[in-house]
């Protein structure tokens, strides 16, 4: 079963994301500002508490002096006070700032900690401003930096700014709520690889024995996509590491690749729920038109995420992906398809009983993968402090997609001592099932078998017997028989069958006249009776006339 609208959605994405993303990522910021406007917004940071750090270089024209950059935090009557506030005017967005915290730099020359000196550009004198501020708090906090000229004729400002928490390669260009996301994301990485690589020895067993299956493949296809995926993250980590920038293709493209490894997931999970592989060897054609306009609307959905993440998240606030229209849709989804999955593992059970020991793990272990990610998603956006959030979800989203895929890993492992094994049908037997003259809809399903595993048992010799094998109904009785291939035949008062008292001497040829019985004149000699093993050498032979004789019989 294809979804081959979602593909083409997805590459769409792929194709967005790297020739449309936004070449102002990291913390090493520059750019112009020219403006009419009186206070602007530049760039945000999560400073440690006694190690953050900002440098910068300003450069303007004198005929604009005089501007200020100012510094807010993340407190209640700071920044949330100010910030899309169109009620408030630039005095007022600057009277709510502490001067005894030194969060204003006059950009002059009057203001010695600014840095500031006057230099020559041709006919023209402008302000260039050098200096650095270093921050201290009682906790890790955002801050915010403005630019503003209140009463002014406008804003005219080249600006560069680094920004960084200590000297380490593990901290320097980090914000403090990106902390640790690239040490977990290599941990992760080595972990993912892991099951990736046992995932195909498992497959290569699976395949020995005819039980590599498509559902399986996908397991596979979704573990493989998550290894990219975290490989992407950590090489846009490693070289933000380096030089506060990285490349933002290489972080979207990446949760690109965790998205598409969250969609083959959900959709095996789905597929087996309904039996797909385990009791079924298709799914229905609605079933099929059901399951393209879900996972096509759900690709959408996180396209439009995406989308909408890339261009109406607004830089001076701390947002969450799920944090928005599409992200609250998406957990809607996600909801729905447990309500589908939970319906097609009760049918399941219903029809074949004997694979409990498969679906009632499978149900209970994935009924918390299909909550966690909706009560993630809540509690991140109104549990987890903003100066911690992004560090914290990105452990529990990837700790949530590890154990959906280890918990995958221990059901499907091809051993003998695997009680929870759903597959019996092997590969070789599928397309015989699907192609047998007998038709109907009941070819879709598997014969009733309690599990693959006994195949496990022996390995030493592969078992031919019943490789091409598979007993699909039940023995037919007489009356079945000649009810489908028979003509029409009597029958007594008790709608019984005759078969003693049928006419056939209209379609029979007539019998051979009897040969009469030659008289023989002197009876043969006995053979001489062996000493012993007479009753196993013995047969029985019927005699001519009235001195019939024969070989000898032990009674």
């Amino acid at each position: 079963m294809e979804v081959r609208v979602g593909e083409r959605l997805l590459c769409l994405a792929v194709l967005y994301s790297v020739f449309f993303v936004d070449s102002v990522q990291g913390k090493y910021v520059k750019g112009i500002v020219n403006t009419k406007e009186d206070w602007v917004f530049l760039t945000r940071f999560c400073f440690l508490t006694d190690f953050g750090r900002l440098d910068f270089r300003f450069r303007y024209p004198k005929s604009h002096c005089c501007q200020n950059i100012l510094l807010y935090f993340d407190d209640s009557s700071q920044w949330p006070a100010v910030y899309k506030r169109p009620e408030k005017n630039c005095y007022q967005k600057e009277a709510v700032l502490r001067p005894e915290n030194n969060q204003v730099i006059n950009l002059t020359t009057r203001y010695t900690w600014s840095g500031c000196v006057v230099e020559g550009d041709g006919n023209e004198e402008v302000l260039s401003c050098v200096g650095g501020r270093s921050f201290r708090s009682v906790r890790e906090r955002w801050w915010y930096i403005a630019l503003s000229k209140c009463g002014g004729d406008g804003l005219r400002l080249e600006y560069e700014m680094k920004l960084t928490n200590g000297q380490s390669f593990w901290t320097q260009h980090f914000s403090a709520d990106e902390f640790g996301i690239l040490e977990t994301d290599i941990t992760f990485l080595v972990i993912f690889s892991m099951v990736f690589l046992l995932s195909c020895y498992f497959a290569y067993n699976l395949k020995g024995r005819q039980l590599l299956h498509t559902t399986y493949k996908m397991f596979m296809t979704a573990a493989g996509v998550e290894v990219f995926s975290l490989l992407f993250h950590c090489v846009y980590w490693g070289l933000y590491a380096r030089d506060g920038v990285g490349n933002g293709s290489l972080k979207i493209l990446g949760k690109l690749l965790f998205s598409v490894s969250f969609l083959v997931f959900l959709l095996m999970l789905i597929l087996l729920g309904k039996g797909f592989t385990v009791t079924r060897a298709r799914i229905s054609h609605s079933g099929s038109v059901k399951l393209s306009i879900y996972m096509t609307v759900y690709t959408i959905t996180y396209v439009i995420l995406f989308i909408y993440e890339a261009e109406f998240f607004d830089p001076g606030e701390v947002l969450y992906a799920y944090d928005s229209p599409a992200g609250y849709g998406l957990m809607g989804l996600q909801l729905l398809a447990y309500v589908w999955f939970c319906y097609a593992v009760l049918v399941s059970l219903k029809h074949y009983p004997e694979k409990q020991p498969f679906y009632i793990p499978f149900f209970t272990t994935y009924t918390l993968w299909f909550f966690a990610v909706p009560v993630m998603a809540l509690i991140a956006n109104f549990g987890i402090p903003r100066w911690a959030r992004e560090k914290i979800v990105n452990g529990i989203q990837l700790g949530i997609h590890l154990y959906a895929h280890i918990v995958f890993l221990i059901i499907t492992r091809p051993s003998a001592a695997n009680k929870n094994f759903p597959y019996h049908v092997r590969t070789s037997q599928i397309g015989i099932l699907l192609s047998s003259p007998k038709g109907g809809e009941g070819t879709e399903s598997f014969p009733h078998h309690a599990y693959g595993n006994s195949s496990f048992l022996g390995d030493s010799q592969p078992n031919f017997t019943e490789l091409f094998s598979i007993q699909s109904e039940q023995v037919k009785t007489v009356e079945e028989t000649v009810a489908r291939k028979g003509p029409e035949v009597p029958r007594n008062s008790e709608q019984k069958i005759i078969t003693t008292a049928a006419d056939l001497t209209s379609i029979l040829p007539p019998p051979p006249p009897p040969i009469p019985p030659r008289l023989a004149t002197r009876s043969p000699p006995l053979p001489p009776r062996l000493p012993s093993f007479t009753e196993y050498f013995s047969m029985q032979s019927g005699g001519g006339g009235g001195g019939g004789g024969g070989f000898g019989t032990k009674a």
